[in-house]
């Protein structure tokens, strides 16, 4: 049982695989996945997401992954390829480390947001 978050990460890490952002994007082309953004909802309206990327903060997550759970979002489905980013990795490795947790198959840690839109990922604005 890890004791530390430096140890929660590192397994995090090491359960959920991480794509470059060319191979994050191979993925989109090729499959049906739910692109999934864990930051905030401060973070998100001050610099937009990923076109078509779903916000969930990571304080809800387990909440709308769970199928049972009254607060489900129905873009969560065991069977799709999730991709999941926040600003810099790290809450983004341990989202998919939940996910995987819950049953979630096929799940990518793709990094931070800039890292993505500096590699012309497409970016859209949140309306407040």
């Amino acid at each position: 049982m890890p004791s530390s978050v430096k140890e929660l990460l590192v397994e995090a890490n090491g359960a959920v695989p991480r794509l470059t952002p060319a191979e994050a994007r191979d993925r989109i082309a090729a499959e049906n996945v739910l692109i999934l953004d864990v930051r905030d909802p401060s973070e998100v309206q001050a610099s937009g997401k990923i076109k078509g990327a779903v916000n969930v903060s990571r304080g809800m997550l387990e909440f709308r992954a769970d199928p049972e759970s009254p607060y489900h979002n129905p873009a969560f489905q065991k069977n799709k390829t999730v991709l999941v980013y926040c600003a810099s990795g790290g809450r983004s490795a341990l989202a998919g480390k939940s996910l995987k947790d819950f049953g979630y198959a096929t799940v990518y840690n793709i990094g931070g947001f800039k890292e993505l839109a500096d590699a012309g990922f497409t970016t859209e604005p949140v309306e407040h």
